[in-house]
């Protein structure tokens, strides 16, 4: 956990995973209305359920993967499939479709005020796919310092996406509805090249316990 590869590794998988690019022009959608000072509060709020809710699954993932009996190559194996079929939705852009209908049905709901809890931060930022991620990669911390760097990654991804939620107009303005396809289809090729090599690990250690 500690070279730098394992580092980059588990930065770029969180990073891509979260996709705070991505949430963006949802951001927008779901503050519409609000001015600025609101909109500041329901990124900060989302933004903390976020890192709140990644750094449970970081420290009790692996606790809660024994106690239901899972281990975690098979964990590696089933995350792996399930971060490949969000890179599929990213590289055809039906993630960004399904996000979408996701934050219909919040503000259709009249749930405007408790939007940071969800769909924001649940299950925009700490997604299925963001905690699989986490979860596995925890896995590879074997120390408390491992431990701490992994927090230290999330911390920062979920910095980055709070950073994105204060600048959201100025990124979709810039990026534009072709730079945004352009780079999801990006980042969902790489996550696909990382969610098969987390099967294939997962596999072989499977393999050699059996």
């Amino acid at each position: 956990m500690l070279t730098s590869d394992a580092v980059l590794n588990a930065l770029t998988t969180l990073l891509v995973t979260v996709d705070p690019v991505g949430l963006a022009p949802l951001f927008l959608a779901l503050t519409a209305g609000m001015d600025r000072a609101e909109r500041h509060q329901v990124a900060v709020r989302a933004s903390l359920i976020g890192l709140a809710l990644l750094l449970l699954f970081a420290l009790a993932g692996n606790a809660i993967l024994k106690t239901l009996g899972i281990t975690l190559p098979a964990f590696r194996v089933a995350g792996g499939i399930l971060l490949f079929y969000i890179a599929f939705e990213m590289i055809f852009e039906r993630r960004h479709e399904r996000h979408e209908k996701s934050a219909k049905r919040a503000v259709t709901r009249d749930m405007i005020r408790n939007i940071a809890a969800f769909p924001l931060a649940i299950p925009l930022i700490a997604g299925p796919g963001a905690i699989s991620a986490t979860v596995i990669q925890s896995g590879h911390a074997r120390t408390a310092l491992e431990m701490a760097v992994l927090a230290a990654i999330i911390t920062l991804v979920i910095a980055l996406t709070y950073l994105v939620f204060v600048l959201a107009e100025r990124i979709d303005s810039f990026l534009g509805e072709t730079g945004r396809s352009i780079l999801t289809r990006l980042l969902g090729v790489l996550l696909a090249a990382l969610a098969v090599q987390f099967v294939a690990d997962g596999a072989k250690a499977l393999f050699a316990a059996g």
